[in-house]
């Protein structure tokens, strides 16, 4: 039995790690955004196998830089300087937000700003460091997160509250995202404690249309007016499958992931 650190296991994704890990018997420390950051964060770093952080204000469109900067490189920065002193392997849930839009490579939002540079201090820091760049995932476990829930998700939910509009609107144009179901990132941050260093890409290698995953959570679909798509808006993102984990693929294809969505919100 392990003894692991987890950031933000009240979450989406660190919610499903912890089941999983637990399920496999580990012994799981938690570390909360307003608690655990205090004197006991380097005793527990120093008696843990590895941590696993993934708790971060994912809040795309917060404009607070000075908050957002705390919460996900500074407090990240003193997790990774504590684990590089006691040789403890992190896995570190970074973004795709980090790519930015093709034009510039660079992030577009306060948010993935935030993530590249925890990714990157993490990586020069830490011998023991792995980022996992997540593409969009969706599945079960994130109603909570309101609008920064996936469209898959509120889709479904607009249709199925039994809203006057039965169809759900999305930008018009091109527009295409590598969308992972939460089941391929909860394996791929398992997997990426047998891993030693490194930065990758997790999701499917694949860029679908937004149509494609909303047509699969069984919704019909409605267009807004192009004035209202964001100038920093990103028309297309895709993992890059050269830069998978070595040992790791996705599982689950868009049609699959839907599928099984739908079968769990049902319920």
């Amino acid at each position: 039995m392990d003894r692991f650190i987890i950031t933000g296991a009240q979450g989406f994704i660190g919610k499903r790690v912890l089941e999983e890990l637990e399920s496999q018997g580990h012994l799981c420390i938690l570390i909360h955004e307003h608690h655990g950051w205090d004197l006991e964060l380097e005793s527990h770093v120093e008696q843990c196998d590895g941590i696993f952080h993934i708790g971060a204000i994912s809040d795309t469109m917060l404009c607070d830089a000075n908050r957002m900067l705390y919460y996900n490189y500074t407090l990240s920065k003193r997790l990774f300087d504590l684990a590089e002193k006691y040789n403890k392997k992190i896995v570190y849930s970074s973004s795709a937000a980090t790519y930015g839009i093709q034009e510039t490579g660079y992030p577009t939002n306060i948010y993935g700003w935030s993530k590249l540079l925890a990714e990157e201090y993490g990586t020069k820091a830490c011998e023991r460091f792995v980022a996992l760049k997540y593409f969009n995932v969706y599945g079960p476990g994130e109603e909570h997160k309101g609008e920064m829930a996936s469209v898959a998700y509120q889709a479904w939910k607009q249709v199925n509250s039994h809203m006057t509009d039965q169809s759900f609107k999305l930008f018009p144009g091109d527009i295409k995202r590598d969308f992972v179901y939460i089941d391929d990132v909860v394996h791929a941050n398992i997997h990426a404690m047998t891993l030693e260093q490194g930065v990758f890409d997790v999701g499917t290698g694949n860029a679908e249309e937004f149509q494609t995953l909303v047509d699969g959570m069984g919704v019909d679909i409605d267009y807004h007016d192009k004035s209202k798509i964001p100038d920093w808006y990103q028309f297309y993102t895709r993992a890059d499958k050269r830069k998978f984990m070595p040992g790791w693929k996705p599982k689950y294809n868009i049609t699959e992931g839907t599928k099984k969505y739908r079968e769990y919100l049902e319920k």
